[in-house]
Parts: structure tokens; C-alpha cells; sequence
């Protein structure tokens, strides 16, 4: 009797065995199995990770059109392509992977796309591994340099100011309207680089913005601009000072930013007009 129960139990710990040899050659991440193809262990994980929390939004290829895309505005993120909101990377270039690594913290305001905050660090990396494989850029390419974001001056009356003349210069008010509420005179024809309509940020709406939330965030957009949107790079066209002008300026916008608020009272700040010149 002993020997059978022997023999049922050795039986039993090589089915066992087989069982587990056959999961670690399909892979699973977070309990999800899945086929080795050709790739990375990393990869491996992340596609694990991918098919659990990313297809229903951005598609089994990543090319955004998962099955809740058609219910989604703004649309998931097109992977193929390679073009990324959310850089601190020149514009038109590859963003880095802790770029990549932030927007999945951090989330996207105003989206469907939530914080993958919960993951653990080392499944975000994995996930990021994965996404990569989409598009062949990122075996062709490398990453763009990050921008520099120089030391944030002191927030004065004379900086609101400055920042309000710039947002009349290089006209933001066309897209995001002359009280920053994205109504601007040209906001409903506007299209993203796959030829779908897309709104201009309100920043009357919250306190952060699509790609973070502090002062070095806003900076760094301007500078890199929004890449596959209208949003272009300013790098060209203003100075790291005249940035920062607009960026006191713009918050002014937000509902609790007390104290760039109380600057433009002291400035004495009037309404950009409907045409989009300064009252001196």
C-alpha cells in the first residue's frame, strides 16, 4: 500500500514538474500565460503585462485600436508609430525611457489612460520593454538628447506681465483662447498627425497639465513641444527667460495658484483682447 502511494506521489510531482516547465516555456506575467515568440525574457513580462492591462485600449498590434478605442476620446496612444506626447526630448525625436516610465505613473489627465502607479517599478520597466517592440524606430534609432530646464526664477509682477505679452506674441490664445480656456478662434480645426480632431488644453480645467504637473513640467513642454498634435517646440523662438514668463503667466489660469494670481493684481493685468492684443 505504502509503495503505491509512493509511485502515485512521484507520478504526481512529475506532472507537476512537466506542468511548471511548460508555463516557464510560454511565459507568464502576473499570471497571464504567454507565447515565448522571439522574444527578451523582459519582453516576455511585459507582454504579459500588456495583454492584461493595455490591449483593451491599445490593440493586440498597439496600434490603438483595441476594442474600447472606438469608445475612447481622446484615442489611445498608436505604438506603431513611435511619436510620443511626453518627452523631455527634442522634438520629433525618440523619448527616453524614463519619459515613457512617468507617463505610465502619472497617467494622462482629461483621458482614459489611468496611473499605473501600483505596478511595481520593475513591471513598468518590463511593460516599456515591450511597447518598444511595436515599431521599428526603437531598433533604428536612439533616444533624443533631454532638453536642459535651468533653474525656475523667482515669480515677480514684471514676469506675469512679460509671460502675458509672450502669450499674445506667439499667439497660444489662437488655440487655447485668450482666458486659456482651449477655445481659441482656431480650436475646432485643429487635428492630431493622424488627421483626428483634438482640443486644446484648458488650463482653467485643473492644476496640471497632460505631461505633469509642477512648473519644470510646463517648461519642458513648451520647449519640446506635444509631438503628433499641433503643440509645437518654442525652442526656436523664445528664450529659456521668456518660457518662464509664460509659465508664471499661464498659471494664472488655474484655479489655485494663489500666488501667480496675486501677481497679476499686481501687475495690474487686463484681458488679452478677443483679437489677442495687450492692454497696456
Amino acid at each position: 500500500m505504502q509503495t503505491t502511494h509512493k509511485i502515485g506521489f512521484v507520478c504526481m510531482m512529475m506532472v507537476l514538474g512537466a506542468g511548471l516547465a511548460m508555463a516557464q516555456g510560454v511565459g507568464y506575467a502576473s499570471g497571464y500565460p504567454v507565447p515565448k515568440d522571439d522574444l527578451t525574457p523582459q519582453q516576455q513580462t511585459g507582454k504579459g503585462l500588456y495583454l492584461r492591462y493595455c490591449v483593451g485600449c491599445h490593440g493586440k498590434y498597439g496600434d490603438g485600436a483595441g476594442d474600447n478605442a472606438p469608445y475612447i476620446d481622446p484615442k489611445p496612444r498608436n505604438f506603431t508609430l513611435a511619436i510620443f506626447k511626453c518627452r523631455s526630448t527634442t522634438t520629433g525625436t525618440l523619448p527616453l525611457d524614463s519619459d515613457l516610465i512617468s507617463t505610465i505613473e502619472r497617467g494622462i489627465i482629461h483621458s482614459n489612460m489611468p496611473s499605473w502607479r501600483p505596478l511595481s517599478p520593475q513591471n513598468r520597466e518590463d511593460l516599456i520593454a515591450y511597447i518598444k517592440t511595436f515599431s521599428p524606430r526603437w531598433k533604428n534609432e536612439k533616444p533624443g538628447d533631454a532638453i536642459q530646464v535651468p533653474a525656475e526664477p523667482e515669480v515677480t509682477a514684471e514676469r506675469v506681465r512679460a509671460g502675458q505679452e509672450e502669450f499674445a506674441k506667439v499667439q497660444c490664445w489662437k488655440c487655447h483662447g485668450v482666458e486659456g480656456r482651449g477655445n481659441g478662434p482656431s480650436a475646432d480645426t485643429l487635428t492630431d498627425d493622424q488627421g483626428r480632431p483634438i482640443t486644446p488644453y484648458d488650463f482653467t480645467s485643473a492644476n496640471r497639465f497632460k505631461c505633469g504637473s509642477t512648473d519644470q513640467d510646463l517648461y519642458k513642454i513648451f520647449m519640446t513641444g506635444l509631438d503628433g498634435t499641433p503643440m509645437p517646440s518654442f525652442s526656436d523662438n523664445i528664450t529659456s527667460d521668456q518660457a518662464w514668463d509664460l509659465v508664471f503667466f499661464l498659471r494664472t489660469f488655474q484655479p489655485m495658484h494663489s500666488k501667480e494670481k496675486e501677481m497679476a493684481k499686481q501687475a495690474g493685468l487686463k484681458p488679452i483682447s478677443p483679437a489677442g492684443t495687450v492692454t497696456p
